[in-house]
């Protein structure tokens, strides 16, 4: 009797368990229906702000993209970009030239633009490059043929030596082969293994560089916070300059450049294809003609910005002036597209909104004008003028104070204050340097967003407030009156050479985890090999 009852519970206890068995392999599927944000389904049951219901009635919100149009191509695009930041980590590091932030502006006798000293190759050589955001290729004095001189002796206001470039001996060193992406001059080429040449052709009269491509490492130093970080190397492309022309000649941008343009070629596209910051870099100009340099800098939370205008064929900074006011009067059809160029000293506008623009000022100035020096709008006063304001309205509304548009110039005709306007032909404007000072400036290719914000010495960028090293810089002669009626003749302007677009990326497939469901037959057949043990 007791051991039928022994069988009995064993029948069971299998029983129970074959049940809980099956149980367990047969659960239920839960499904789900997908449904795309921006599809047909998700519009109509008023998703992301598609269609809202009120009270019975239906209406279209604004915000919902019209299927396959440029606005949401964009917002798949941003939504795409913000993934892609999450899977990158938190890119909140600074990066800088490993010999520093700082920027330094040599006035007349390095032709009024900034520059930096940056290290390139290995061992390491320092270049002196001017910085410039209206052209995207940088290169270097390199195996010269024709170069503007190098000797310290030609350059009084210099402490150190001006870097001539060896690829031969930096063992970082490589060529560019012509069927590189970048190497826009490949259809040229004898063929594709062929060493990449460039031209860069500049607006400035007869000016330009040429020679050929490599690619070698730029040395930074990343900035996080007050506290020193470690070394930076980075892979950048590089023109071997062995061939200069016009103003580089002529002492302007002896010893090289730096292309800041959004180009896929300069430098901040590079080091954002490599993964070090995002695309984007702050340009500081402070008033005593000296500045910051930071890249990856997407500024603070609490600046103003504006967005660059899509161009389908050589990308540039430019924005949307709407109008100009002046005091407390905006001008009606002064509004232009603008350049925002540091490689220009001053600014320029097309000719038609130039005239309402100074005429306006001058009236509203009530003061004696005077020309001088290929300026049209000096005035002579004995102590600081209390001018009308100076304001841009960008596209969006948003305001830019022209923190200081003046040029403050002792002559033979006492003491005069020159507005820093000049006319241009054509429809396309220039913002330069002047209008630039004492604002910390982001170019945020990434968002498409020129941003803004005061910082009167530069000495606020960074994540927790990184203080650059002060600034020495002498006060700058007036620039020479040659470069003044030019807007590029002080300066490099856009480069005409093609640039290639960006390929899209290709996602790395998910990695699906094996199911674990299979542990259960193992337990099972070792539960009954006991009971039946346990049995007999």
């Amino acid at each position: 009797m007791e051991r039928k009852t022994h069988l009995y519970l064993f029948a069971a206890t299998i029983t129970v368990l074959f049940l809980a068995v099956n149980a367990y392999s047969a659960k239920p599927i839960y499904s789900s229906r997908l449904i795309h944000r921006f599809s047909d389904e998700a519009h109509g049951l008023g998703l992301l702000g598609g269609k809202s219901r009120n009270n019975g009635s239906t209406k279209t919100m604004s915000s919902w993209p019209e299927r396959k149009s440029f606005g949401q191509m964009r917002m798949l695009l941003g939504s795409d970009l913000r993934r892609q930041r999450l899977k990158l980590g938190a890119q909140n590091q600074l990066l800088v030239a490993s010999q520093g932030s700082q920027t330094f502006d040599y006035g007349n006798d390095l032709g009024w633009l900034h520059y930096t000293w940056i290290d390139i190759g290995t061992p390491k050589t320092s270049f002196l490059v001017a910085l410039d955001t209206g052209s995207d290729m940088s290169w270097v004095p390199c195996q010269c043929m024709q170069c503007a001189p190098l000797s310290p002796s030609k350059y009084y206001m210099l402490d150190k030596e001006l870097g001539e470039y060896d690829p031969s001996h930096s063992t970082s060193s490589k060529g560019l082969p012509c069927s590189h992406e970048l190497c826009t001059m490949g259809p040229n080429c004898k063929t594709p293994e062929g060493h990449c040449p460039y031209t860069v052709n500049y607006l400035s009269k007869d000016t330009s560089s040429s020679g050929f491509l490599f690619e070698d490492k730029f040395h930074l130093a990343s900035v996080k916070g007050n506290k020193p970080q470690n070394t930076v190397q980075a892979s950048v492309i590089i023109g071997c300059g062995s061939k200069q022309s016009g103003g580089y000649l002529d002492g302007i941008a002896p010893d090289g450049l730096m292309g800041l343009g959004p180009g896929d070629i300069s430098i901040p596209s590079l080091l954002a294809k490599s993964r070090l910051v995002s695309r984007s870099f702050s340009f500081c100009f402070d008033k005593s003609y000296s500045g910051t340099l930071f890249f990856g800098d997407e500024g603070p939370i609490s600046q103003k910005s504006t967005s660059f205008l899509p161009l389908k064929e050589n990308p540039a900074y430019i924005v949307e002036v709407e109008t100009y006011c002046i005091g407390n009067s905006c001008l009606k059809q002064t509004g232009y597209k603008a350049q925002v160029d540091t490689g220009c000293s001053f600014t320029y506008l097309p000719s038609e909104s130039y005239e309402k623009v100074v005429s306006e000022f001058d009236r509203q100035a009530k003061a004696t004008r005077i020309t001088t020096q290929g300026f049209d709008y000096c005035y002579r006063l004995l102590k600081v003028p209390n001018f009308p304001s100076l304001k841009l309205v960008f596209s969006g509304n948003q305001s830019f104070v022209v923190e200081n548009p003046w040029l403050h110039i002792v002559d033979e005709q006492g003491d005069l204050h020159c507005l820093g306007i000049h006319p241009m032909d054509g429809d396309v404007g220039i913002i330069g340097q002047n209008f630039l000072m004492g604002y910390r400036m982001v170019f945020d290719w990434e968002r498409l967003k020129l941003g803004w914000s005061i910082s009167n010495n530069c000495q606020d960028i960074g994540a927790d407030n990184v203080t650059p090293s002060p600034s020495n810089a002498p006060p700058n002669p007036l620039p020479a009156t040659e470069q003044q009626r030019n807007p590029h003749g002080n300066a490099t302007a856009p480069a005409v050479a093609g640039r290639t677009s960006p390929k899209p990326s290709v996602a790395s497939p998910l990695l699906v985890p094996a199911p674990c469901n299979y542990v259960i037959a193992p337990l099972l057949l070792l539960l009954c090999t006991v009971m039946i043990t346990y049995l007999i």
